[in-house]
């Protein structure tokens, strides 16, 4: 007891000793073990400096030079308590405070997971697989809403409030990465049409329910739809689509197939399309969506009775349902009218459906449109809600910050975005462009895959996709 009492004020005096005097004497009181990590911590930070490109983040050697040599700050003060459960705590604090500086420098700069929560890319990407994703490959994002909770993305769980402050509100910078976005990657994205949220009906967006209801039975109906908040463009939700048209390319969509500049874009081998399937009677069984594949929400989201239904289907899933005795019918599925006043721009009619549209131009960085009455309504919410101008129309006139425009200079790429499940997805057919800004990363691993629709151990877990690659539609 004696020795055990001798050894703590031993500590005590060394911590004291170590804590005290001039900067000459606290160094010279550095072992060479805390040398050596702070000089591999020190040569990071130095890189990461480099690529952030900002010289005054050299500043921050300092700090750690504290942190780890000299100790001015009492960093380790709690570890001198005498009360052990009140040591206990802080040292638990302290490695808490560490693992979320950490885990926020690794999804801000390196890549986080992501869980797909809905069937858009199936069946390229399935509902319930947890992906890792990468955003070295374009370049991650400087924080544009640094303070922030790093394991949520807008609300806090149990809380059910901001995981953020909204201020401060830094501008738009991509550090540099490996390439651009490229046609047929999946990318996540922070969705663009998140930016306005009815918290208690965030299902369809609130454009399309103000157009659905109008603006001021939205604002009116808190029942319903919940408040309204406005969410910076790093905290809106994140999407997950493919690639499918770039910065400065036409896009034109003919029965479903996609045209970039004329030509036609391959298909992935997945793709799927809805079709309208009937038996001979024979009822449908579970066991034909379980042969197929077809989830529980692609089943029960379309026309579904004992004999006939509504399935989203990929080519060899038709092939195999075909090759059944007891169907009588499968024909593709055609756009309801209703669609064409629900594609983007929503409201507006330029007889378009989410299989026959366009042709549309991408905006791209720097390059100049000449602006009318009549392709305004496409590429207004780019000069006003993601480049941040004041956009009015007086008579026959287009004012963009005040003043008369007839062509506009966009500032950012955009890119479109679409899902696999071709019929089945809300995509830029229905919300618009992708901005920079809003990319987030590629996806580069399937982490796990858990199928909802079966018991944890009786087919929940997906061990065939477990590590295997999210995109092999991508050479």
């Amino acid at each position: 007891m004696t020795t055990d009492i001798n050894k703590n004020k031993e500590k005590e005096e060394e911590e004291y000793v170590r804590q005290t005097g001039s900067l000459k004497e606290r160094l010279g009181r550095v072992k060479t073990t805390r040398w050596w990590r702070f000089g591999i911590v020190a040569l990071i930070y130095v890189l990461w400096t480099i690529w952030m490109g900002n010289p005054w983040l050299l500043l921050g050697l300092i700090l750690l030079g504290d942190i780890y040599l000299t100790q001015f700050l009492p960093w380790g003060a709690w570890k001198g308590l005498k009360n052990k459960t009140l040591k206990t705590i802080m040292s638990w604090v302290d490695a808490i405070i560490y693992a979320l500086v950490l885990v926020y420098f690794l999804f801000l700069f390196v890549g986080q997971n992501y869980q797909i929560p809905s069937s858009s890319l199936e069946k390229s990407l399935l509902t319930g697989d947890f992906l890792w994703v990468n955003k070295v490959t374009y370049g991650p994002r400087v924080p544009q809403t640094p303070l922030h909770f790093p394991l949520a993305q807008n609300t806090l769980p149990f809380f059910n409030c901001k995981s953020y402050i909204e201020t401060p509100q830094l501008s738009y910078h991509r550090l540099k990465g490996l390439r651009n976005v490229e046609r047929m990657d999946i990318v996540v994205f922070n969705f663009p049409a998140g930016d306005t949220v009815t918290l208690n009906c965030p299902n369809p967006d609130y454009y399309t329910s103000c157009y659905d209801y109008g603006r001021d039975a939205v604002w009116a109906s808190k029942d319903k739809f919940g408040d309204i908040v406005y969410r910076p463009v790093d905290r809106r939700d994140n999407y997950v689509k493919r690639c499918l048209g770039l910065p400065g390319e036409t896009l034109q969509i003919k029965g479903g197939i996609v045209y970039a500049n004329g030509k036609a874009v391959p298909q992935p081998k997945n793709v799927q399309y809805c079709y309208y399937v009937r038996t001979d009677g024979t009822p449908i069984g579970q066991e034909m969506f379980d042969e197929l594949g077809i989830s529980n929400e692609d089943r029960d989201r379309g026309y579904f009775s004992a004999t006939e239904c509504v399935l989203p289907l990929t080519a060899a899933m038709k092939k195999t349902l075909q090759a059944k005795p007891w169907i009588a019918v499968i024909e593709r599925l055609q756009p309801d009218a209703s669609d064409i006043m629900r594609t983007y721009p929503v409201g507006v009619d330029y007889g378009w459906d989410h299989a026959n549209y366009g042709p549309i131009w991408i905006p791209k960085k720097g390059a100049k449109l000449d602006l009318t009455l009549q392709n305004l309504p496409l590429y207004e919410r780019c000069i006003r809600n993601y480049e941040g101008n004041t956009l009015e129309v007086k008579g026959n006139q287009i004012l963009i910050n005040g003043k008369p425009a007839t062509s506009y200079t966009f500032k950012m790429d955009y890119y479109w975005m679409q899902g696999d499940n071709r019929d089945n997805s809300l995509d830029s057919r229905y919300w618009g462009f992708v901005p920079e800004d809003h990319i987030v990363g590629t996806p580069s691993i399937i982490l796990i895959s858990f199928d909802k629709d079966h018991k944890l151990f009786d087919g929940g877990i997906r061990w065939n996709r477990i590590f295997k690659m999210p995109n092999p539609d991508k050479k």
